[in-house]
């Protein structure tokens, strides 16, 4: 019996690993996982060592005054690694935590897999060196990233993305309903504010405050499964409880019925893109943090949509610009007969095409059990 030990620390995380699990124990039942997860994975096999609920900090302040907790998270990590010996480790995307592992565990013998690669191509570059010494095997899910590993001499696997798969799956076998948490049958602005607490803090308030402006339609919060309802809640007037509805847990069958959508940065944009919702981009951080990724940062965009096309074609409004009346316009013309709407479903067409077919969880599970 082959033993795979696979740290995911964040819902995006989660999700393409439990595709991942899924795909390996079709290929062979008699796998044994270990993780650190959520949800998703837990569907698939067993309970986590440790749920990404627990581990989800993000900003350069709130790192550091977390700092206790994420040393004893590596600490427990290391300790859990070696007593269940596994025959190769798979790290999912989390490269503050999960670099550190790698390298820990490439000078214990322990054969390490990545699969979605650190965004090297998004900053600080050299991590390519330090992935090469301790990464013995790199799966990528974004088209440009094979040629950025090469650049470094290091050779990587490209699968395309995996939310096609993953997105397909949930139109395959999904079938729940979200009309009974409705509050009304208006038509559906959708809002995907984050999975941590910190993101959440920071930019729901901003995307609840446009409510007034857009009387025609119902909003809709996708809570996160690693997030209490009620935390959601502690941001609506008394007003707005009466109107808003909170779901939780389900974001695609939201997304699959809306007009359109307030969107924080990451995964969530291209998830959006895909079910064909048009959006706004909206991020806020702490002023120091963002003063400092602002200097770190060498992209252009923060949207994966923008990334992979090279060109905007969802409005990003960032820090100061992500204010109520700025997401009013933008909104607005991303609704029916608005201006931009036409423009931005048919750019996603060209996304589609170039993320390739689908297949990714597959390809990256048959590259893991190679060996």
């Amino acid at each position: 019996m082959r033993k795979f030990y696979i740290i995911a620390g964040e819902a995006s995380g989660d999700l393409h690993a439990s595709n991942l699990m899924r795909e390996m124990k079709s290929i062979d039942s008699s796998l044994d996982f270990r993780y650190w997860g959520g949800d998703e994975m837990t569907k698939v096999y067993g309970s986590p060592v440790t749920h990404i609920k627990s581990l989800a900090f993000m900003g350069f302040i709130e790192v550091v005054l977390n700092l206790k907790t994420i040393l004893n998270n590596i600490r427990f990590c290391k300790n859990d690694i070696l007593k269940y010996q596994p025959d190769a480790l798979i790290l999912v995307d989390y490269p503050g935590f999960n670099m550190r592992i790698a390298k820990w565990a490439k000078n214990e013998g322990i054969k390490v897999y990545y699969y979605i690669s650190p965004q090297i191509w998004a900053w600080k570059q050299k991590r390519a060196y330090q992935i090469k010494k301790t990464v013995d095997k790199m799966v990528v899910i974004l088209p440009f990233e094979k040629e950025i590993y090469k650049k470094f001499d290091m050779t990587v696997d490209y699968v395309g993305h995996p939310l096609l798969d993953a997105i397909d799956r949930f139109t395959a076998h999904e079938k729940s309903e979200i009309k009974t948490e409705l509050k009304s049958e208006r038509p559906i602005i959708a809002l995907l504010p984050g999975s941590r607490s910190q993101e959440i803090s920071k930019k729901l308030p901003v995307m609840l405050s446009v409510i007034p402006q857009f009387k025609e339609y119902q909003f809709v919060i996708a809570a996160a499964p690693s997030q209490d309802r009620s935390f959601y809640a502690s941001f609506l007037s008394e007003d707005q409880l009466k109107k808003v509805s909170i779901i939780q847990g389900k974001t695609y069958e939201i997304l699959n019925t809306s007009t359109a959508a307030l969107v924080t940065s990451g995964t969530a944009t291209l998830e959006t893109a895909l079910f064909r919702v048009p959006q706004v981009v909206c991020y806020k951080g702490s002023p120091f943090s963002y003063w400092i990724a602002k200097r770190l940062i060498k992209v252009k965009f923060i949207s994966l949509v923008n990334l992979i096309l090279n060109k905007e074609v969802v409005k990003e409004l960032i820090q100061a610009e992500c204010n109520t009346k700025n997401i009013s316009v933008e909104l607005e013309q991303i609704l029916p007969n608005g201006s931009k709407r036409t423009y931005v479903l048919e750019e996603y067409n060209q996304l589609i095409n170039v993320l390739g077919g689908g297949g990714a969880s597959k390809k990256a599970a048959l590259l893991f059990l190679e060996e």
